[in-house]
């Protein structure tokens, strides 16, 4: 395995080498690949293709977030604890390559033969299994990404690098959807037939990513061991952490508003707006300027605080989710200018929040004498699954109770009012809420650097 140890995680001013950053951004780009078609597509494909009840497919999602409460932190635990010539990361991401891929083309895949109940079953077992193995990576994957650096402006540009290197997925994925709408709207067999061609594919590419950063991209060697002694000494460190835990309220919160965009965006696009066939379209003005406005985030974090950025871009995104309530009726090109706004609001988020969190892991290490990556990142996912899952099962239920049918050429009123609510203003309040929230967050620059200075001052390091 060539250059897969740092011997020391120290690197203080140092930068990164571009190869790490770029190989750091490899799973990430084979799971956007895999993970988008499903949070965007898949509750849409249910109900359409395979003629689900939206309120079972939102019970669906909620069991697996509520199943994700158990695994993450067991993962996180774990990861932390193990000792390997993998690497206590790197070991974990390769574990989890087989059932991700396994699930994963399943979960497009129930035989046609099934009744309902038997392909809600399939898929209720396919995505618990999908989200148990994607734990497996995404936890250890966003932990070692918290320990490549211990500099304060040297992390926020290890994840621009790691957004700029997701950028042929992101195009990847839209082309995915793109396939996969046209085939439902093909019919039932073409979509269940351009579905599971599609998995394969996805899970192809999924595990050559993966496959490629276990085996290239380096990992500090001198935190292995370090976490806490139990499970439960890790989660209540996080838990008394001031600052995670004012995370975990933000990030509960978000989730809770942010978990309906996905569900619901392909439902706007085709049973409100009427433009289905602009989906993707109004997904890359979303996508394009988190990636053009990535350079910019990051220079501009070198001169404002990581908190003010934050707190700009979640600003921007409630405002932006907050006009779309007036999207009926107004004129397309103002659709694509809104939807953009909420782009660079989004790619704000994505470069700056992770490098916030990674300080958070530090102060631990500065009270604990630990390193618990692992630990802070399962219990933020735990509370960030939980909003979304929370999210999924109102949302399913509402758009039944609205009266949502998937055979429909034309929804009733009271359904389109439902998913023009979950597209604005449910959102638009999550972000006031966590906007109030964050603002009371106080790690600092000056501060980390203070307790990077005693953390470094420890004999053994």
């Amino acid at each position: 395995m060539s250059g897969t140890t740092i011997d020391s995680p120290r690197a203080r001013a140092e930068p990164l080498a571009r190869s790490t950053m770029l190989l750091y951004s490899a799973p990430m780009m084979g799971f956007m690949l895999a993970g988008m078609p499903i949070s965007m597509w898949f509750a849409k494909f249910s109900t359409d293709v395979l003629l689900i009840a939206p309120a079972y497919m939102g019970m669906i999602v909620m069991s697996a977030r509520l199943w994700d409460a158990v695994t993450d932190p067991l993962v996180g635990y774990l990861s932390d604890k193990t000792r390997s010539r993998f690497g206590r990361r790197r070991s974990w991401m390769l574990g989890a390559i087989v059932p991700m891929a396994i699930s994963l083309v399943a979960l497009w895949s129930p035989p046609a033969s099934y009744s309902e109940w038997q392909t809600v079953a399939w898929l209720a077992v396919m995505y618990i299994l999908w989200e148990t193995a994607s734990t497996g990576l995404v936890v250890p994957y966003a932990a070692l990404g918290f320990e490549l650096t211990p500099d304060y402006h040297e992390r926020t540009r290890l994840f621009t690098w790691r957004h700029l290197g997701t950028v042929p997925a992101y195009g990847g994925a839209l082309i995915l959807l793109y396939f996969l709408r046209t085939g439902s709207e093909a019919g039932t067999d073409a979509g269940r037939a351009v579905a599971n061609e599609l998995a394969l594919v996805a899970a192809a590419l999924l595990a050559a990513f993966v496959l490629l950063a276990a085996f290239r991209l380096p990992e500090p060697t001198a935190h292995q061991g370090r976490g806490a002694a139990n499970p439960r000494a890790a989660f209540r460190d996080v838990l008394t952490n001031p600052h995670a835990r004012l995370l975990l309220v933000v990030f509960g919160v978000e989730s809770f508003g942010m978990g309906t965009i996905g569900l619901v965006a392909p439902y706007l696009m085709d049973d409100v707006l009427h433009r289905s066939d602009q989906l993707e379209m109004v997904l890359a003005c979303w996508m394009v300027p988190q990636f053009v406005m990535a350079p910019l985030w990051l220079r501009l974090s070198r001169s404002f605080s990581k908190k003010r950025l934050l707190l700009s871009g979640m600003v921007m995104y409630g405002c932006g989710f907050g006009a779309n309530w007036w999207l009926l009726g107004a004129p397309e090109w103002l659709v694509f200018v809104n939807v953009t706004v909420m782009g660079m609001a989004g790619g704000l988020l994505a470069v700056v929040a992770p490098s916030v969190q990674a300080d958070v892991v530090d102060y631990d290490e500065y009270r604990s004498g630990e390193r618990k990556e692992g630990a802070y990142t399962a219990t933020w996912n735990v509370l960030r699954k939980a909003g979304w899952a929370a999210s999924a099962g109102v949302t399913g239920i509402a758009l039944s109770m609205s009266g949502y049918d998937g055979e429909a050429a034309e929804q009733a009123e009271a359904a389109r009012t439902t998913i023009l609510v979950f597209v604005s203003l449910f959102p638009a309040a999550a972000y006031v809420v966590g906007f109030a929230v964050f603002s009371r967050f106080s790690l600092n620059q000056a501060e980390h650097e203070r307790i990077r200075a005693v953390i470094e001052s420890r004999p053994g390091r």
